[in-house]
């Protein structure tokens, strides 16, 4: 197992990381900007250190200055956490090269996932079925407006080297179409440095539901079944739910075992999300694999009672994983709220503030992943993630009853959170009964 390990990120992940790395005797090392200096959860580290000003791109974003901390530090590898650097190649490779372990999956996986061209194509080889698309990268219009006049309207433009739900536009008709194909490539570009993209045929009425999975470097890969995904706002996920309410078990299955299909074909390790589209019949399609942990991960471990966190650090150290595919079952039902400093009635506009009052829910069966409290400043130059609210029990009713009550005990003021929308979905008959799907935000609210 590592001795010292380095946390390049900042907030709730950070916090969540600092408390594995406690359980499983690791020293810690946190990384901050200056604008982070004042952080409660710094406290908690055995050493901190100060890698920039507040921006992202001097000082989470700059790898030099996390590896020069590192290597002050002496420590024995770097935790991505998510965002930031998380999925970043070059990234992975400058630790090892720098002799640190990346707790993640090797750069080579990183690269043929990352590119949603070649890993539409390595989904085909493992017979991991593909919304239809251009089958490559959109270069000639005329082409496209061909291809899009075929399959038929609505099409997505998409971003090869996207994520995160950036580099994403939807098009009604071939104007449409010719209108934000340049548009899109010069965002793409700006975003990413590669201006490639590709289209996919759109799954009207779909849900978007996705696998946890965990590999080791023996090539071990079991899965940690599914979580729905479906209500999100701009292709941003706002309440997550364990097992999905829209599917059968026969269709669980086959997610599950594609989604391992599909990581073997990558030789992947560490902990990693298979993404798919489930349509009203039930046919599922890949959509993406995410090389990280993801902001979702606590719902996951809630019904499977496995620290993801600690056995992403586990496999990383070169542990193999103990446990069989049978051993990994699933009790209850997990429900998680982003909480956000957003206003949903103003487009969910970020509200960066400080917060003078913080009263968070407890009880039985609820757990709060947030490094926020009274008196903190909620940043207006990153993510506007507050805080994660799970809660767990033995059904999907008894969860809602849980969710609705923790809800409305919540207070954060005085700045607007994502709150009022959260207490809305909860009574809505549709999410009550589960019939949900990835417009239901949108075209509700």
């Amino acid at each position: 197992m590592f001795s010292r390990l380095l946390i390049a990120n900042r907030g709730e992940i950070a916090l969540r990381v600092i408390r594995a790395c406690k359980e499983l005797g690791i020293q810690i090392v946190c990384v901050f900007s200056d604008e982070d200096r004042e952080q409660a959860y710094l406290r908690l580290a055995d050493r901190a250190i100060c890698i920039g000003p507040g921006t992202a791109a001097e000082s989470y974003l700059k790898i030099d200055r996390i590896i020069a901390a590192a290597e002050v530090a002496n420590v024995d590898a770097i935790h991505p956490g998510y965002g930031f650097l998380a999925e970043n190649a070059h990234f992975a490779d400058a630790c090892r090269d720098s002799k640190i372990e990346f707790v993640g999956p090797d750069a080579a996986s990183m690269r043929l996932l990352g590119d949603k061209i070649a890993a539409k194509k390595l989904a085909k080889k493992a017979k991991v079925a593909t919304i239809p698309w251009t089958e490559g990268n959109v270069e000639d219009d005329e082409q496209a407006a061909q291809w899009a006049a075929e399959v038929g309207y609505p099409v997505m433009i998409k971003a090869a080297a996207g994520g995160g739900g950036r580099g994403i536009r939807l098009v009604h008709n071939e104007a449409a179409l010719r209108h934000n194909l340049p548009a899109a490539r010069a965002e793409a570009e700006v975003a990413f440095k590669n201006s490639a993209l590709y289209m996919e045929k759109v799954i009207e009425g779909a849900r978007h539901v996705e696998v946890q999975i965990l590999g080791d470097r023996a090539g071990n890969i079991l899965h940690f079944f599914e979580r729905d995904c479906s209500l999100q706002r701009r292709h941003q996920k706002l309440v997550e739910e364990t097992p999905s309410p829209g599917i059968t078990e026969r269709t669980r299955e086959d997610l599950c075992k594609a989604a391992v299909r599909l990581a073997k074909a990558a030789d992947y390790h560490s902990a990693g999300t298979v993404e798919f589209l489930v349509d009203k019949k039930g046919h599922f399609y890949f959509l993406e694999m995410n090389t990280r942990i993801q902001v979702e991960h606590p719902i996951t471990e809630m019904i499977t009672d496995r620290d993801l966190v600690q056995w992403q650090i586990r496999v990383a150290a070169g542990e193999s994983l103990p446990m069989k595919q049978r051993d990994i079952e699933r009790r209850g039902v997990a429900i998680e709220c982003r909480i956000n400093a957003e206003d949903p009635a103003n487009g969910f506009r970020p509200c960066p503030g400080r917060i003078a009052t913080f009263l968070p829910p407890g009880g039985l069966g609820v757990r709060l992943d947030t490094h926020a409290h009274a008196g903190m400043a909620i940043s207006p130059r990153y993510d506007s993630l507050i805080g994660k609210l799970i809660v767990h029990k033995p059904t999907r009713a008894e969860a809602i009853a849980c969710m609705q009550r923790c809800l409305s005990e919540f207070t954060i003021e005085p700045i607007r959170t994502t709150l009022p929308i959260l207490k809305e979905i909860f009574i809505h008959p549709r999410f009550l009964k589960g019939d949900v799907d990835t417009g239901f935000i949108e075209r509700t609210w």
